[in-house]
């Protein structure tokens, strides 16, 4: 039953990156500018989009899951400190403790593994 809930647990922090990566292709513009505006050069973008969704999907099928998590737990750190450091503004603060809860969320990820739902798991032999 535990390796279920860690597969759920494994789509739903999956969720918001392949979410906020399919906006960020779809409002390419609009993410560009905005990102310009915090002094961060517009070519990071396609690697920020191309992490966002590729990554979260190597975490669901359990595809170098471990890496992966260290990999988006680091990209939300670095994300909170640069882009939701403002806190005049209650939803920056919020989106700042979100992102280090996510990255809480990878660290376990990347401590503990995939467990048995995953394309890398070590497969058991039986001697007989």
């Amino acid at each position: 039953m535990a390796n279920i809930f860690d597969l759920i647990g494994r789509i739903f922090i999956s969720l918001v990156f392949l979410l906020s990566g399919y906006n960020k292709i779809f409002n390419y513009d609009n993410t560009l500018t905005w990102m310009e505006g915090f002094g961060i050069p517009g070519f990071l973008l396609w690697p920020a989009i191309v992490l966002e969704i590729l990554l979260p999907i190597f975490i669901i099928i359990g595809y170098r899951t471990q890496m992966s998590a260290l990999i988006l737990g680091a990209f939300c750190i670095a994300t909170a400190l640069l882009f939701h450091l403002d806190f005049t503004n209650q939803m920056q603060t919020i989106a700042l403790l979100k992102n280090f809860g996510l990255a809480g969320g990878f660290l376990f990820i990347a401590v503990n593994g995939p467990k048995e739902w995953a394309i890398d798991k070590k497969k058991k032999y039986v001697r007989l």
